[in-house]
């Protein structure tokens, strides 16, 4: 993102600035979480880099080309699972490689892989209505990653879930980017959830909206289990990112 300023103009004939000259650069395999208070303009942020808004001024720059609108290189996970109600899951996981032209042989082969990676492989018959909401976000990041984007866009994709179903999905997400290693943007309200999961933690600012933040995350992880939340919390690494981040937003 280049100087990136995002405005709107209000039902009172006012124009608001929600993001004010958002500069950042997002490497091949980075999994950048993005975290601020409501309001802050992350899902504005998330929008606009999937294509569905466009930015007042500045550019939006990925794999050399302008964000012109949405495009399969860019995959959404959004906070409500979109799901096709009148599909299986297995159905539901092959869509977007269908849309592509891939083969039927291939499409069976990638959806029967990432149903596995996602804990779903006995849950490919049924409907999406007989899932839990857990289940149904296993689902959804199954269907983006099989269509191979370039760049994985997530909206708070377990902000509505309970405490231990979000815990659990932020350690198969995690493992999941080690065994991928796809490009993640992740939006967040939780400071826990963006280190935990992050290489990189950007934190944004309020009215408007513009990075305060943008560190690294060098925490040191079990190379065995490099998911295990529990010993990630308890390095010091971990609870000084949390401080410095809580910080940040509350200054």
């Amino acid at each position: 993102m280049r100087h990136v300023v995002k405005r709107f103009h209000t039902d009172r004939g006012e124009d608001v600035t929600a993001l004010n000259d958002i500069n950042f650069a997002i490497r091949q395999h980075d999994f950048i979480t993005v975290v601020g208070r409501s309001g802050c303009g992350k899902t504005t942020l998330l929008n606009m880099l999937a294509g569905f808004e466009k930015p007042t001024e500045g550019e939006i720059v990925i794999g050399g080309e302008p964000v012109k609108g949405p495009s399969p290189k860019r995959g959404v996970v959004f906070q409500k699972p979109q799901l096709y109600p009148w599909l299986n899951v297995r159905r539901n996981v092959e869509f977007g490689m269908k849309v592509q032209g891939v083969d039927a042989a291939s499409r069976a082969r990638t959806a029967k892989e990432y149903l596995h990676i996602v804990g779903l492989a006995d849950a490919a018959d049924r409907k999406p209505y007989e899932l839990s909401g857990g289940m149904q976000q296993r689902a959804q990041i199954a269907r983006v990653l099989a269509a191979d984007p370039d760049i994985v866009l997530m909206d708070e994709p377990f902000g509505a879930l309970d405490a231990l179903t979000r815990e659990n999905l932020q350690v198969e997400l995690r493992r999941i980017w080690q065994e991928k290693r796809k490009t993640v943007f992740f939006i967040t309200h939780s400071v826990d959830e963006a280190i935990f999961l992050g290489t990189r933690v950007i934190v944004l600012s309020s009215h408007p909206g513009t990075v305060l933040m943008d560190i690294p995350v060098d925490i040191p992880r079990d190379p065995e289990h490099p998911e295990d939340i529990e010993a990630v919390r308890a390095t010091r690494e971990y609870r000084d990112l949390v401080t410095r981040v809580d910080a940040a937003i509350h200054q």
